[in-house]
């Protein structure tokens, strides 16, 4: 029977979308395969890692009826990525194979049945659906990832807290050092709802989110549905359906820790600052990443050194007329949150050298960065 027939470019554009979750090693060897199912003309691809479950579906040629197997998703992609990018390739299905096949080119590969492939039971609890177009979704989860933990014994912050409520979807991520936020405003009323999404989860709906503004007619991208239950998202946009489990635990309260009425704050310009953060950071050690501020009126002094004995020290010109402030930082904090906006002007807030800083962008008031300071 053949499974399908289409463009190699096609075939695999739908096989990246879902093989993103399948990991290198597993303790379920069913769990590196993909889970193919045609129905006429029409194929679902599924891949699952048992916390997260990835589907798309798509329209291909091939023989009428049904069919169902799973084969290993990495060597498709593999054998795909190896073949002319304008070739027809078709996939026939015999006994317990599956041929691939473009041009004079043909791989025969081990199959392993449908049936035994584990997919996610699906949750029967979930809220209200809403809706926010990819790019924005993309957008606020591009301003707070690099804030999320990574293997924290405090497990609920290895991920981002999502609440939505009234009209206002927030996001936020902190490491217990840093935190950072970011909102967006929802099409309609909805209840408060509030999630965790593990990291993993993160990263991927990332990577297959679309930021692309230009072919769209509503000016922001398609729409990405989401659904939240108690232990369960399930995001639907395109022909893609993401359903994950959730982590279980208290988030901090986040809006304990933003800083409210510093009374000395400077907008200054993004570009000319990450510069000078980045060439100062150069000096410090893997170690540790200090890096030393001096605010003064008109001036920003930033100094840092290491166990050499080496230093280096930049300037920039600011409008500031606030109190003169000696303040350390990791530098890596501070370089995360500028590289990932592309705002021209920030804006810093500062109480004094023992107090958490508060980055915000005049051009986007749904975005905050609280980042605490170090000795130095």
């Amino acid at each position: 029977m053949i499974v399908l027939k289409a463009a190699q470019e096609q075939l695999l554009a739908a096989l990246q979308a879902v093989a993103g979750i399948v990991e290198r090693r597993h303790t379920l060897p069913i769990l590196a395969n993909v889970l193919l199912r045609k129905n006429g003309p029409r194929i679902e691809f599924t891949t699952s890692d048992l916390e997260i479950q990835v589907r798309t579906r798509a329209d291909f040629g091939g023989d009428d009826g049904t069919f169902a197997t799973t084969v290993g998703a990495r060597k498709l992609i593999d054998i795909l990525r190896a073949l002319p990018a304008d070739q027809t390739v078709s996939l026939a299905a015999s006994g317990h194979r599956l041929t691939l096949q473009g041009g004079k080119s043909r791989f025969t590969l081990q199959t392993m049945p449908a049936e035994d492939f584990p997919l996610v039971n699906e949750a029967v609890d979930f809220g209200p659906p809403f809706a926010v177009p990819q790019a924005t979704l993309k957008a606020l989860i591009d301003q707070v990832h690099f804030a999320m933990a990574v293997h924290d014994i405090r497990y609920y912050l290895n991920g981002i807290l999502f609440v939505a409520e009234g009209r206002t979807l927030t996001l936020v991520a902190t490491d217990g050092h840093r935190l950072a936020l970011a909102q967006a405003t929802l099409g309609a009323e909805i209840p408060k709802q509030e999630v965790i999404l593990p990291r993993k989860t993160v990263l991927e709906l990332q990577r297959l989110l679309k930021a692309d503004k230009a072919d769209k007619a509503d000016g922001d991208g398609a729409p990405i549905e989401m659904r939240f239950a108690h232990n369960q998202a399930k995001f639907v946009f395109g022909a893609m359906e993401f359903v994950t489990k959730l982590v279980e635990g208290k988030f901090p309260d986040y809006n304990r820790v933003i800083p409210r009425a510093h009374k000395n704050a400077v907008t200054l310009g993004r570009a000319p600052l990450l510069a000078a953060l980045q060439r100062a950071a150069i000096l410090t050690s893997e170690k540790f990443k200090g890096v030393r501020l001096n605010f003064e009126p008109g001036l920003l002094r930033i100094a840092s050194s290491n166990a050499e004995q080496e230093e280096a020290k930049e300037e920039i010109e600011i409008d500031y007329a606030g109190d003169a402030i000696e303040i350390g930082f990791n530098v890596t904090y501070l370089i995360d949150a500028l590289a990932n906006t592309d705002a021209e002007m920030v804006r810093i807030e500062l109480q004094d050298a023992n107090a958490s800083a508060l980055i915000t962008v005049p051009d986007q008031p749904g975005f905050k960065y609280v980042v605490m300071p170090m000795r130095i």
